[in-house]
């Protein structure tokens, strides 16, 4: 069945239903380019969010969610899904994206929810950088843990940070950053 700009959400959920994750995804891109309701818009966006998720093209979800956060109007649902869209940017190590999609959450965040959204981007990073490690990929676990370091974190979690950093140059053999850190943690 093909999808119309007319149908409403739960007509375009039983026309999905059943089809592989690409017709869908096809379906769904070939519908936002209709002019649809603003609603069936935000609910595409999401279903396409998720099926990127899903097929693990981690860019293509995190547009689609940076797209939702835009129309969406509460600014509750705007923050959610700026930060899905952080997480997954930070998944795919686009740190100049993932500053970006941080920043329009904090843009609609109240300074509670500002200091919320650091301490979330801050555990991203972590899980992120362990991530790495598991699968032997060091490099792009430094790249984490270098971004943890520029963060205002306290000084033992900073400690604990730079320790994990600096095995990891050892490790690398990256030498002049290992020499730059250790001076650095020296220092009272």
């Amino acid at each position: 069945m093909l999808l119309r700009k007319e149908m409403a959400k739960s007509e375009i959920e039983q026309a999905l239903k059943g089809k592989g994750d690409f017709v869908q995804i096809d379906s769904l891109g070939r519908l936002l380019k209709e002019p649809i309701a603003f609603d069936t818009r935000k609910f595409v966006f999401l279903k396409l969010a998720t099926l990127y998720e899903k097929a693990k093209m981690f860019n293509d979800s995190a547009k689609m969610y940076g797209n939702a956060a835009e129309i969406s109007l509460p600014f509750a649902e705007k923050i959610k899904h700026y930060m899905k869209e952080t997480e997954l940017y930070a998944k795919t190590g686009a740190f100049d994206r993932v500053e970006n999609a941080m920043k329009k959450a904090m843009a609609q965040a109240n300074s509670r929810e500002r200091e919320e959204i650091k301490i979330s981007v801050k555990m991203l990073y972590k899980e992120q950088a362990k991530t790495c490690e598991a699968e032997l990929r060091r490099n792009q676990a430094t790249r984490f843990y270098e971004k943890i370091l520029e963060m205002r974190i306290p000084e033992q979690e900073r400690r604990e940070t730079g320790e994990k950093l600096l095995e990891l140059y050892k490790r690398l053999g990256k030498l002049r950053e290992y020499q730059v850190l250790e001076k650095s943690m020296q220092k009272p």
